[in-house]
């Protein structure tokens, strides 16, 4: 199976300076399966955004539901016209 190395420039602990604009960023290189890297490349397509971009906006909602589900929350899925209600279990 062949895979992919994904460079992935500005992603990784930004720090914003409370009077200025510059921004301290890192770059990393991500590891994905061809399958992987197709999902993502739909997703960037889906969402108008680069790679960069939507792996920036994933960390921020992975972090967002992490936070929440230590507070002892509970992720849901609601369909309203089926009045069904699905709880995702993350691990």
């Amino acid at each position: 199976m062949h895979g992919y190395s994904l460079l992935i420039v500005e992603v990784g602990a930004s720090i914003i300076k409370r009077e200025g604009t510059r921004l301290n960023k890192r770059t990393m290189t991500l590891n994905l399966t061809e399958k992987e890297m197709q999902v993502l490349e739909e997703l960037c397509v889906r969402k108008g955004l680069n790679k960069t971009a939507l792996l920036r906006q994933a960390l921020r909602l992975y972090q967002t539901i992490d936070r929440r589900l230590e507070r002892g929350e509970k992720l849901v899925f609601e369909d309203e016209r089926k009045s069904e209600k699905t709880e995702l279990v993350v691990l």
